[in-house]
Parts: C-alpha cells; sequence; structure tokens
C-alpha cells in the first residue's frame, strides 16, 4: 500500500509517517518502481503502537524502548509496567505543576479590574522580582 493509504489505515499522517522514518521508529519502506514507498500490514501495525504510545505522551525516546520491547517477545513484562509507572508519576508530576499555575492565574485573575484602565496587577506580577504572587505561591 502507498504513504496514503497507510496514513489511513494507521491513522498517523503522511509527514508524520515520513518523519518517523527518518528518526528510526519506523524501518525506512520498499520502494516500488515509480519510487513510491511501499507499506505492508506490519509497517501499519508498528505506526498504530507509534500514535497510540505517542497519544498517551510517551517521548520518542521511550515509544523507542516500548517499540524493542514490544517486538521482544523474550522480554519479561516488568520492563513495561516500570516504564508505564514512570510515565505515570511523570503526569501526575506535571498535572500538579500545571494545577499550581492554574491557581496562580486565577489569583492574578482575581486582582484584575478588567476594565478600561492600564493598570494591570497580571502584568505587573509578571514582571515583579521574586516576590511575585507566583514565587509566593510556592513555598
Amino acid at each position: 500500500m502507498n504513504i496514503g493509504q497507510a496514513s489511513d489505515r494507521s491513522g498517523v499522517s503522511a509527514k508524520m509517517i515520513r518523519y518517523y522514518e527518518s528518526v528510526g521508529l519506523l524501518p525506512s519502506a520498499a520502494r516500488r518502481p515509480n519510487g513510491y514507498r511501499d507499506y505492508g500490514d506490519q509497517e501499519v501495525a508498528v505506526l498504530q503502537f507509534v500514535r497510540r504510545t505517542r497519544d498517551l505522551g510517551f517521548s520518542l525516546d521511550e515509544v523507542s524502548t516500548l517499540l524493542a520491547l514490544w517486538s521482544n517477545k523474550k522480554r519479561p513484562s516488568r520492563d513495561v509496567k516500570r516504564m508505564a509507572e514512570r510515565h505515570i508519576a511523570d503526569l501526575e508530576h506535571r498535572i500538579s505543576e500545571m494545577r499550581t499555575v492554574m491557581r496562580t492565574l486565577r489569583d492574578l485573575a482575581k486582582t484584575c479590574h478588567g476594565d478600561e484602565r492600564s493598570d494591570c496587577p497580571i502584568l505587573d506580577d509578571f514582571a515583579a522580582p521574586k516576590t511575585s504572587i507566583t514565587q509566593r505561591r510556592k513555598k
């Protein structure tokens, strides 16, 4: 199948398929006599795997590791579980940081009149030294 068909079947854009080939996540496709890439069911399965892991927020390096684990049928599942648990911990940390940012922005928004006045405590806080609301929130 051509790259458009592989894209349709995998849910990965043709541009991303080319990118994944360039970074080594997907082996370079065989070429037809006309020079077009030729993909099979195995490549589509790999693309679906990559798409799903990327949708779950894994980095390209992590996806590469997961692909290697997926293709190694003798690997212990604990290695995969460890990666998933590390990723969960990272996501939880990032969510916590984002909640802090949201609280800070809500606090700042409450201090702004939001009218025709040019005075804006939000911008003042952004320009302030470390004693700003943002820094006080982190303590």
